[in-house]
This record gives C-alpha cells, structure tokens and sequence, in this order.
C-alpha cells in the first residue's frame, strides 16, 4: 500500500554537495507525497564541497529547516531532535524516513554512527542511492551504502548491477529498489528554436587534465564560429572558488582566459531544466544532463573526441546511439538514441511510467513503517569483521571509532558558530580551494619536468 496520507512523515536528508543535496531533497519528496503532510529537515555535512547560498538558490529545492553540521552533530540530531523543541529527549528517533546522499565512505560512516547511535531502539526508514549515471567504482560504491533499507537504483540496468554485486559477495540484496532519477521533468523537445541553441554541459573532473579541457573548449569555440547563427552556450556548474559533487581544478571559467569568444557564445550558469528548455542539442562527455535530455527527447551527442573510455565515463552510453564526435556535429549531425537502450535507463519512457516510477519503494518504505516490532538494527556488510583493514580508515575520517561511536574529542557543537568562527571557516575553506585550483596545478605541472 502507498505511504499513509494520512499521517505526517518527518523526513530528514543528509548531503554533503549541491548535487547530492538536489538528488535528497528531490527524492524525499518523491518518497513521501505532499497529501502526505510531509516535514523536511535538511543538513549540510561540513567538507570541502559543503553548497554555497548561491548552489542552494540555484538548486531551488526547498526545505523546513536547514543547517550545516558535522558528522558527529548530525548522529546527535538523529537521537535528540533537529532543534531546541528537542532539547532534554534522550533515545528515540525524531525521523519516519533518512535519506543519506552522500559520497560512498561517508554514507557508510553514517550507517555505522548511526547502528551504535539507535542500538536497538525505534529508528527510521534509511534509504541512500546515486546522483545519477554509475560508472566508476561500481562495486567499491554499493559495498560503502550497503546496510540501508532501501539502496535506489535510477534505472533497470542499475538495479541488475546493483543486485549482481551484492549477490556476488555474499550480501543481502533485498535493499535494492528500482526507481528513477527524480529530477527529470520538464516540456518535451517540440522542435528548433530561434536561435539554434547547442548547449555544452560541463563537468568539474572529466575529462581531468587541461591539455583534454583545452581541447573541448577550443572546439566549441570552432562550433560557434562555424554556425554563427547558432546559440552556443557552455553550461558551467560552480563558480570560481565553489566546489560540487567532485573537485575541479581546471574550471573552464579560467581556461577561457585571453581567448577571442565569438559573439555567439556564451558561458551560463542556472538550473539545468531551464537551460534544456531552449536547447536543441546538448553535448557533452559524460553528464548525468544527457539523461535529462534524453528524458525531454532533446537530440544529444555524447563526445568520443577523447575516445570511449571507462576513465571518462562515455562508455556508459555504448549502444545508446548517441556517440559522436565534434567533426560530425560540426557538420550537422544529430543522434538518434536507441528505444531499447533509452527504456532501461528510465529515462524517455513516458509521463505515465515516470509518474510511478517511486511507487515500488513508497510501497517498501510504508511497509518498513508499519512493521510490528519496529526495525532491527541497521546491518552493514562492512565490519571490524569482514574489512579490518578498510572500515576503520573511513570511520576514522568521520572521526568515528571502530564501533561507530564518536572518538574522543570529535568536532561537536550544541550551537551556531559565532561570527569569528564562521570567518575562520570560511577563510580555511577558501584556502583550500585556492590549493586544490591554483597551487595543485603547478605541482602537477613541476613534477612532469
């Protein structure tokens, strides 16, 4: 049966990027129907890739509540309560559904946090999954999230690989549920604009070197001086000094210093689906955007100009039909994606299907609820047991204990930072990216001499 509608969920999601906060909250509220009376609490894990005020704008996923933590502060919050209407409650959880989207190792730190946190006691519904397209680290990924009662595979072929691997091992699949990626949507393609537009998505890490970044820009700047009645817009994720998802080093804002742009290109930031609503091919290399265009019957051209290769992702779309290289685009090429690749993927297979794309795992978390006697403990297949040499490492950089509990001294606080702390912090994080974008290059560039 579908989540009750009427009784009011909690639900809480935990993110440690503007991507994965998007994913989150979209998700959440795909889980949980409005008729629902749904409370959404946010939290922002504190790190390197924590979402500036404009990521979040940009995002435009709202929440009740939202607040940056530590790891240690959010275990806190998942026994205590999100705020001082909590205060003075010990045990117990303030949550009906928690969805962790976060990268692997932190997702796993949490579930283990969390297990030493509720013990045995009343705890949530704990659901994680990926942003979008899978195709690295398959196995090492899914180990990290197993353990949560629902693992979300955006697609058929994902849920086949996820239930693989985990079968593979020896763990428990029953986790896996297949739903969709929950920010596809939008008007589907009716047709050429005026102008032509040719939208490049960017990402922050592929391809990885400057040399491949050079050569990408410098061919969507031949493109536009090629087609000057065309529209060319190159669309960039974060600006200077923010980070996302992954670190970029070589932002495209910096690599198109001192170039002479052609008049009809043009660099934009904004919402993805607002860009796809005036574009009339999106290009790119390997871009979770390519499925939201694919999703609108948008024409999409998926790059080989640096070969199909697992290291940049492309080879997720062999058989897809949309592989292509900048000479044939350059000459007016567009792709005509493959139904049958297109359908297991979840993506362009119909309003109707899409709309109940999460009914399964609504279903299985209304279940999960309702279940007489409440939910065991959470069991991860990694353990001081199975993985001594690994687990420990990834719950130590969460400043947690073999046993998921807290180490000694683990950065906690009971209230907002004060002004001078929050200058520090934002000076220290500046810092870094400044290392990570400026310094890091040049190290990279000595050491080749």
């Amino acid at each position: 049966m579908p989540v009750s509608a009427t009784k009011s969920l909690r639900v809480a999601v935990l993110a440690d990027s503007d991507t994965r906060w998007k994913w989150g909250a979209l998700t959440a509220r795909r889980l949980t129907p409005a008729a629902a009376g749904v409370r959404l609490d946010g939290y922002l894990l504190r790190g390197r890739a924590t979402p500036t005020p404009r990521q979040l704008g940009e995002v435009g996923v709202e929440a009740d509540s939202l607040r940056e933590v530590t790891g240690v502060e959010f275990l806190r919050a998942m026994t205590v309560g999100p705020g001082p209407e909590h205060a003075g409650e010990a045990g117990g959880a303030p949550y009906d559904v928690l969805v962790l989207a976060l990268v692997g190792g932190g997702v796993q730190a949490m579930l283990h946090g969390l297990r030493a946190a509720w013990g045995t006691g009343p705890r949530p519904v704990v659901v994680t999954g990926y942003v979008g397209v899978v195709y690295e680290k398959l196995t090492d990924g899914l180990l990290l999230r197993h353990g949560a009662d629902l693992v979300l595979a955006n697609s058929r072929h994902d849920a086949d690989r996820f239930r693989a691997v985990f079968e593979g091992v020896g763990a428990d699949a029953s986790a896996v549920t297949e739903v969709a990626l929950p920010f596809l949507g939008g008007a589907p393609y009716a047709g050429p604009h005026e102008p032509y537009t040719v939208v490049f998505a960017a990402q922050p890490s592929v391809p990885d070197n400057r040399r491949d970044r050079t050569y990408l820009l410098d061919r969507l700047i031949a493109h536009a001086r090629r087609h000057p009645e065309r529209e060319v817009l190159l669309k960039l994720r974060s600006k200077p000094g923010e980070h996302t998802t992954h670190i970029e080093e070589l932002p495209y804002q910096k690599l198109v210093q001192g170039k002479d742009l052609p008049a009809n290109l043009r660099l934009v930031y904004g919402h993805m689906g607002e860009v796809l609503d005036r574009t009339d091919l999106l290009v790119t290399v390997s871009s979770t955007a390519a499925l939201e265009a694919l999703h609108r019957r948008i024409p999409t051209a998926v790059l080989t100009d640096l070969g199909v290769r697992e290291g940049l992702g492309n080879h997720h779309f062999t058989g897809s039909g949309c592989l292509a290289s900048w000479d044939r685009l350059d000459a007016g090429h567009r792709p005509e994606p493959d139904e049958e690749w297109v359908a297991r993927q979840g993506v362009a297979a119909g309003e109707e299907s899409y709309a109940t794309a999460f009914d399964a795992a609504r279903e299985r978390i209304a279940g999960l609820l309702d279940r007489s006697g409440g939910l065991p403990p959470l069991n991860p297949y990694y353990t001081p047991e199975t993985a001594p040499g690994y687990l420990p490492g990834i719950l130590a950089r969460h400043h947690l204990g073999p046993d998921g509990v807290p180490l000694p001294g683990a950065p906690a606080a009971d209230k907002a930072p004060g002004p001078v702390r929050q200058i520090v912090r934002r000076a220290a994080r500046g810092a870094y990216r400044h290392g990570v974008q400026r310094v890091a290059p040049v190290i990279r560039r000595m050491g080749e001499l």
